[in-house]
């Protein structure tokens, strides 16, 4: 389990647009990543969109928000495209971030294995995680007034 105070595992993911993003390559500013179950579902549309409908709150305090599910980077083109959002989605198909951050359900719904679960981490531009809220119930969203929050003490 990942926990505040302690370096961020890096990762290397594919994004929407079929491009690399590699975690420590955003050195120098904060990240916030949204690790969420599966697209198109309604909790993760309402969390990434509430996200994007406030993503100049992010913008003000130096965060770029980054959101990543075990998705293929076509389905997350699709989602991106069909509720216009204005941040990075990024594939991690293999399930290494999620694995790595704690935060995937080895057994889902349905028999569904290897899903991410909603989760949330503000990482600062030194690469050290400053916010951890991993959620058991994919069908609550993570606690943005405690991230607003978290991401307001976090130097911009």
């Amino acid at each position: 389990m990942i926990q505040t105070g302690q370096p961020a595992p890096d990762f290397n993911l594919i994004d929407s647009d079929k491009k690399a993003v590699k975690l420590s390559d955003l050195r120098g500013q904060n990240v916030l990543l949204l690790f969420f179950p599966a697209a198109f579902t309604s909790v993760c549309t309402a969390e990434l969109c509430s996200v994007r409908d406030n993503l100049s709150q992010y913008a003000s305090v130096h965060a770029q928000p980054l959101g990543i599910s075990v998705d293929l980077p076509f389905t997350l083109a699709k989602f991106k495209e069909e509720q216009q959002l204005n941040f990075p989605l990024l594939s991690d198909f293999n399930k290494d971030a999620s694995r790595a951050y704690g935060c995937i359900y080895e057994d889902w719904i349905l028999g569904l294995k290897g899903v991410s679960k909603r989760a949330a981490f503000i990482i600062d531009r030194e690469g050290i995680v400053r916010y951890a809220e991993v959620l058991e119930n994919a069908g609550e969203q993570p606690d943005f007034a405690a991230i607003k929050a978290a991401l307001e003490e976090v130097p911009a």
